[in-house]
């Protein structure tokens, strides 16, 4: 590496925040990038360890030490080129990864590990900046045409490559815009959707067609679209239209929470609430929104998503926001010795939390309270863990004032009308059961579709989806051809 003894002259250097005060009156992205300089210092920390476990921890195998070295050496454009390689959207991946990357630096083992997330970030605004991402249509066209249902980041990623490799790609997306949950489930804060279109226009021109508005589904006529969908398109008219399907939706299911008074008004899905928001920041009039303001909000589940609503409730103007987590909270720093390479279960406070929010560990649950039928509250009881299973503290039970309950404890699956409707099988968990091993991976029981991200692996990261819709890519490109030079 450029500098050999970086890592033990440089310390970590972290991304700048806004001011909570600042940022929470506003749903633009807050987080101060790294100065060219700063950045230089961060990729000097590298260590050139010899076995780079940073590249395995990272879902889409970025070639880390190398462009690590690249920004230290100042030769940024090479830096992007080198990243563009393995990711097709570093810019999303630089902000909302939890950057397993950096869990498993070799630094990270007795050190502060390398700001790999912060780099990355760096390197692809800087290339935005400069003008250096630009089109890259085929030389040739192959003649076969795909269909890519969801455009998400699977379905956005596939769809990238398969148009480089010279096929007419159609993505098939149901909302109103391009973006999947990337548009409507991450917080503008988080990530500003412009990020999205700019992919799109480049994709574009590189000759994918985007096709909004469009449920991919077997519905009677007779049946409302629903989800922002404009019209409908059965999976037979897609089979018989194009040479290959590719199926990239979301896992959209949530998981419920059947306790009595569920049914009260003001206990929403989270996914129910983040979309509302985004649509209007895109400057759409959304008159039922469902809004926090001066209200007392719980959030129950306590990973990303119920992160995201805690940081929108707050913009809103809640009063308080609570979150619930049933499990236990993690300790505050991991056992490296024990848990190195791979991601530590430790504690994780967000920036949303920073903003205001009481967080309540190993609680569960027992009823909604309600009055005129709307929520007022929450009954919960303290939990503890004994050989593996959960029991109730007694006495315990308390109850916490709620005008607002957002449940956000995940997803369970993608949503099946759309597996159902191309007959494709299911796994044990309702994903379309594929696999990604040997010849025909991606597959699925049904001939020449195909399924990846989300749909075929259930909830996960963006950068997992990036992973896979690249993979899918490159087998759908192999089937067609008989071989194919898209990298795995």
């Amino acid at each position: 590496m450029g500098k050999v003894t970086g890592f033990m002259e440089l310390e970590r250097l972290e991304e700048g925040y806004e001011p909570a005060d600042n940022r929470v009156r506003h749903y633009k992205e807050f987080v101060i990038g790294l100065s060219p300089e700063d950045a230089s210092k961060q990729a000097a920390r590298c260590m050139d360890c010899g076995i780079p476990f940073c590249n395995n921890g990272c879902p889409v195998n970025n070639i880390i030490p190398d462009f690590n070295d690249l920004v230290y050496q100042d030769q940024w454009k090479a830096a992007l080129e080198t990243l563009h390689s393995t990711n097709n959207f570093p810019e999303f991946t630089g902000r909302i990864c939890p950057a397993p990357c950096e869990a498993a630096c070799t630094l990270n083992v007795n050190n502060d590990a390398v700001g790999i997330k912060s780099i990355e970030h760096a390197i692809i605004d800087r290339g935005w900046q400069e003008g250096w991402v630009v089109p890259q249509p085929p030389a040739q066209k192959t003649g076969k045409k795909v269909a890519v249902v969801g455009s998400g980041p699977a379905g956005m990623a596939a769809a990238q490559q398969l148009a480089r490799a010279g096929h007419d790609v159609t993505v098939f997306e149901k909302n109103d815009r391009v973006g999947g949950l990337l548009r409507y489930g991450i917080p503008d804060f988080k990530m500003e959707k412009h990020h999205i279109d700019r992919r799109v226009a480049q994709m574009q021109a590189e000759g994918v067609t985007f096709r909004t508005g469009v449920l991919v589904a077997d519905l009677p006529k007779d049946v409302k679209v629903t989800n922002w969908a404009r019209e409908t398109i059965s999976p037979e008219q897609l089979r018989a239209e194009f040479d290959a399907v590719l199926l990239t939706g979301g896992a959209e299911q949530p998981r419920d929470l059947p306790v009595p008074g569920r049914d009260l008004a003001g206990v929403h899905f989270a996914m129910e609430f983040l979309p509302m928001q985004n649509k209007v920041n895109a400057g759409d009039a959304f008159p039922g929104q469902i809004r926090a303001d001066g209200k007392h909000v719980v959030v129950i589940g306590g990973g990303d998503t119920g992160s995201d609503c805690v940081g929108t409730s707050n913009r809103h103007g809640a009063a308080g926001v609570t979150q619930f987590e049933l499990m236990p909270m993690p300790p505050e720093h991991e056992n490296k010795p024990l848990v190195w390479p791979y991601w530590p279960q430790k504690l994780r406070t967000s920036s949303s939390h920073e903003e205001g929010c009481d967080r309540e560990f190993a609680i569960a649950t027992k009823e909604f309270i309600g009055d005129n039928g709307k929520v007022t509250g929450v009954k919960a009881v303290r939990v503890e863990w004994k050989d593996g299973k959960m029991q109730e503290v007694p006495g315990s039970e308390q109850v916490f004032k709620a005008d607002l309950v957002l449940l956000a404890m995940g997803f369970v699956a993608p949503i099946a009308s759309v597996l159902d409707a191309f007959g494709v099988s299911k796994d044990a968990r309702g994903n379309a059961k594929a696999t990604t091993d040997g010849v025909g991976c991606y597959t699925t029981n049904v001939p020449g579709v195909y399924a990846a991200g989300d749909m075929r692996r259930g909830q996960s990261l963006v950068v997992w989806a990036i992973r896979e819709g690249r993979q899918a890519a490159r087998a759908i490109d192999e089937a067609l051809m008989g071989v194919t030079a898209l990298p795995r």
